[in-house]
């Protein structure tokens, strides 16, 4: 072990191989702090690769807890955060969204990292149990179509590296690989990333990982979800094939907006403006979105254009759909509680 991350520390590249021996040592506690701060900040400084992000992904994916879903071509839209856009919470709302279309959705998250509220913040807000047992878990997502899988819950090995992740205070690999870690397997996955130099990168560890359709997005002001603030980058995984794409607000329809429009606030100011957006308010916050589920639906392959999904969205929320999404995955978690 001392020989891998000495190779590490001396800015060499590692094997699939090599990083999920060093990931199985860290994960169970093997490693000590001053290691594990070394290993993450040498990856750090000389660039994350697809190779090392799906073994540590696949490794720390063994040790999960289990869900069991009866439903197929199940997805994910989960970001990494990081942006420090303190936006709202897109991808949550937009879970909802993409539920009421008929995507099954394993919603995987957290607490907050870049913004005041996290999606577990909001799902807690609105009296979800964040804590269930993998059992009720499975029974919610297949009952529902949608399901909150909170991160720390799911990855108790996470414990052995949380000291250190709080005492660098700097994203690390371990932000870029969180969305690719959900215990239920995923047949597509929209991921947002606030590294626009990872997206091709990112998209090659989806298609390592057995993703069949994937789209990896970084928007206008470094907004790991599309943005309405100007150009949106994003790299599609399509029939085992990744190319990169740029689209532009007025190409969906919308005019720029910009980021302070969407700005969030606590769990409390944020599930109020979750609640907005699944009433239908007009607003910038159900403009993004209903881009945003867009994009969801088009990666699932639920339609064939970005376009269609953003038009199958905007159904869904002025019908009232995702909005009985909300109040049927509050319902369903009382049940079991």
């Amino acid at each position: 072990m001392d020989f891998l991350l000495k190779k590490v520390f001396e800015q060499q590249r590692l094997t699939k191989i090599e990083i999920k021996q060093i990931a199985e040592q860290m994960f169970e506690g093997e490693l000590t702090e001053s290691q594990i701060a070394g290993f993450l900040m040498a990856l750090k400084h000389q660039g994350e690769t697809a190779e090392e992000m799906a073994g540590l992904a696949e490794t720390l994916q063994t040790k999960a807890m289990k869900i069991a879903c009866t439903r197929t071509n199940v997805m994910d839209n989960c970001g990494t955060g990081g942006d420090q856009s303190g936006s709202f919470n897109i991808s949550t709302t937009s879970a909802f969204v993409l539920a009421a279309g008929g995507v099954t959705v394993a919603k995987h998250g957290n607490r907050s990292i870049s913004s005041k509220s996290g999606s577990a913040d909001i799902f807690e807000h609105l009296g979800v149990d964040i804590a269930l047992s993998p059992e009720k878990l499975s029974t919610v997502l297949n009952e529902v179509g949608l399901a909150f899988l909170f991160a720390p819950h799911m990855h108790p090995k996470m414990s052995y590296v949380m000291k250190v992740r709080r005492e660098l205070a700097t994203p690390t690999i371990l932000n870029l690989i969180g969305p690719l870690t959900n215990p239920v397997f995923l047949d597509s996955q929209l991921m947002g990333t606030y590294r626009r130099d990872l997206l091709e990168e990112t998209a090659k560890t989806l298609k390592d990982l057995g993703r069949k359709r994937a789209v990896v997005i970084n928007g206008a002001g470094g907004l790991d979800e599309a943005s309405l603030a100007g150009t949106t980058h994003y790299s599609l995984l399509e029939n085992g094939k990744i190319s990169l794409h740029t689209v532009e607000p007025e190409e969906l329809g919308f005019s720029k907006t910009s980021l302070k429009a969407i700005q969030g606030g606590n769990s409390k100011r944020n599930t109020e403006i979750l609640l907005s957006i699944l009433k239908n308010q007009p607003s910038a916050y159900l403009d993004t979105v209903i881009v945003n589920a867009g994009f969801g639906f088009f990666t699932n392959g639920k339609v064939k254009t970005i376009q269609e999904g953003i038009l199958l969205a905007k159904d869904c929320v002025a019908s009232g759909a995702a909005f009985d999404k909300l109040q049927q995955l509050i319902q369903v978690q009382k049940e079991v509680s």
